[in-house]
């Protein structure tokens, strides 16, 4: 499918950037994702697109917010 791309609000250390890539990791499809603490850029690679929706609930679960 390829990548897309979301922005993450509230990350301000490496741990917050370990937390959203273990939830964000954790959806169905999802082969690799890289997280981009200075500018908040979430990249995910997945064989299927992804709702924002569902990107949205695991960002959440990490505690953070989905810009948008």
């Amino acid at each position: 499918m390829g990548a897309q791309t979301f922005t993450v609000t509230g990350m301000t250390c490496g741990h917050c950037v370990s937390s959203v890539t273990e939830e964000v990791s954790e959806l169905a499809g999802v082969s690799d994702v890289a997280v981009e603490l200075e500018t908040g850029r979430v990249t995910v690679t997945a064989d299927r697109e992804l709702a924002p929706d569902e990107v949205r609930a695991a960002v959440e679960e990490a505690g953070y917010s989905l810009a948008g």
